[in-house]
This record gives structure tokens, sequence and C-alpha cells, in this order.
């Protein structure tokens, strides 16, 4: 399967997706020296000079035979440091990094001009082909159930239908906590698995612990799918909504994104995915690391003993 040479060192296909206001240095440290991809969105840090200043602690911590870590990009029009971060992920040479929200050739153009990887989010087809057409280096494909902004498709449709219009590095991203999982998603297609809520309910998730223990307490009947959040769908659970006052069943309409005040509305409304019901602890990543890649090695024995292997 085609992942790129510059992730070799991983001990797992998977990445800890980034997290808005979640996904901090500590988390991607201890993910990267573990063996799995850890990122984080350039909108985490409040400044540009901040996101240099997580850019040069990251770099400084990680390990000899590290695992490479991401950035996230927001390229949306609203997104009023895009060329100021853009242009420190270049200064820094970020290894991987993932757009969000727009792929657009010339973001592409300077991530590869030092021999960066560009991984594009989408939801469906048509993004997938305007992202293949931008010339990126993966897609990920936000099948239903993820957190944050997710899409409504089947995984397994999904993922074919992206593997029909690009031949480059697959990322599936959806409701996955366990090895077994990411051993599935590798079954049906994908180079690599895309955890974002198992993560939130690590010790070093910037989050407040009455978040990670809303995780551990929700089910899938928890999460709501709307846009009248941020302006565009994502998921969210419902408590935190509850708590702040609003009426899940009811909730007033948003106009359309603007990141300049997204930090306002996610701070209190959290967002989480269908795996919640998976969740019922809260790890150090490094130890939720390497249960991720015991499992995923016990799995693929077990596939292996499959009776219907046999001649």
């Amino acid at each position: 399967m085609p992942i790129p040479d510059r992730l070799s060192p991983l001990k797992l296909p998977a990445i800890a997706a980034p997290m808005f206001l979640t996904s901090g240095p500590d988390l991607v440290v201890e993910t990267c020296n573990a063996g799995v991809v850890g990122s984080f969105p350039a909108l985490n840090p409040r400044s540009t000079a901040g996101l240099g200043d997580w850019l040069d602690e990251i770099t400084g911590r990680l390990a000899p035979g590290a695992a490479p870590y991401g950035v996230n990009l927001i390229v949306h029009k609203s997104n009023p440091r895009l060329d100021a971060d853009l242009a420190e992920v270049v200064r820094h040479k970020v290894p991987l990094v993932i757009t969000s929200l727009g792929a657009v050739p010339d973001v592409v153009g300077a991530v590869q001009s030092y021999g960066g990887l560009v991984f594009h989010d989408v939801i469906n087809r048509r993004h997938a082909e305007k992202a293949a057409e931008a010339g990126v280096d993966g897609i990920i494909g936000v099948a239903a159930g993820a957190g944050g902004h997710a899409g409504t498709m089947s995984p397994f449709a999904l993922i074919a239908e992206i593997r029909q219009v690009f031949d480059g590095c697959v990322v599936l991203s959806g409701a996955m906590n366990t090895g077994a999982q990411i051993a599935a998603a590798r079954m049906m297609g994908a180079d690599l698995a895309y955890l974002g809520t198992r993560f939130i309910a690590t010790r070093e998730a910037m989050v407040p612990e009455d978040y990670k223990e809303m995780i551990l307490k929700a089910r899938m009947a928890d999460i709501l799918y709307t846009k009248n959040i941020s302006g565009v769908n994502a998921n969210f659970l419902i408590p935190s909504l509850r708590a702040a006052g609003l009426d899940p069943d009811h909730l007033p309409p948003h106009a359309q994104m603007d990141m300049k005040n997204e930090a306002k509305a996610w701070k209190s409304l959290w967002s989480a995915g269908h795996g919640v019901g998976g969740i019922d602890d809260r790890p150090p990543a490094a130890e939720l690391c390497a249960r991720l890649i015991a499992e995923y090695k016990a799995a693929l024995r077990a596939a292996a003993e499959d009776p219907f292997l046999r001649p």
C-alpha cells in the first residue's frame, strides 16, 4: 500500500488527528515518540509566533527514530492567519501538513517544495477529486461518526469512491478506538487510520477534566450532528450543549464559518465522535499507543488464522 517513505518510522499505521483546542505539544510529542503520528491545528497556539514556539518545542523534544508530526492548516477564506502560519510551517519544514476546508495548489506546492507531505481531509468523492487535482500526497476520508467536522458516508463507500479517483495514500477517519479497528480499516482499503476522540481522553489532551469525563460517560446517542454551532456540520456532545443552556432540538441557526470566532464556540461546546461508547479510561498517550500497537498485531495474527484462508 502507498504509505509514503517519509512515514516509515511508524510503529502503527495511524495518525492521532489534530483537534481544535485539544492537541498540544505534550500530546504530539508523547504520541510521536510512541511510534504514531501526532498532530495539532496551527490555530491552537494563539498566534503565529506561538506556532513557531510550539514547533521549536516539539522538534526539540522528539526522540531519535520518533514518528513524524503533523500540523493542520485551515485553508478557508475566513482564516486570517493562513499565509503567516504557512510561512512558519515552511520555515520549520513540518513533515506532514493536513489541510482542511480547501485544497489549494499553492499551499500544496509550498509544502512539497521542501519535501513535506500534504494530506487533505474530505467527506465525499467531489472533494476527493478536487484534492487529487491539487496534487496532494494523501486523502483523509472523514466518514460517518467521526468527531469534529465529519461526513455522513459509510466508511466502506467513502474509501471505495476515493480509491476510484486517487492512487495515493488514503486515510480513514470515523469512530475508531482500538488496534483491531485500525487493522479493519487497512483490510477495507485504507493505508492509515485517523483517530481523534480516543485521544481526547488522554492525560496530555489540553481540555478540561470535565470534558474527558463526559467522553467516558457518553454513548453514541449522546452525539448530535449539526451545522448550527460553527456553520459547518460537525458532531457535538449533547450534554455539553445542555450545560451551555442550549436546547439540542432547537439550536439557533449559525451563519457561515468564521475562524476568527471559532474558539468561542468550541471552548464550551465539546465535540466527539460516535466511538465514545467504546472509551472507558484516560491513559497517558504513550500507554494508549502501546495498547493500540499490541491490539493491531493481535488482530492481524487472529486474521491469519481465519478458517476461510484454508485451502
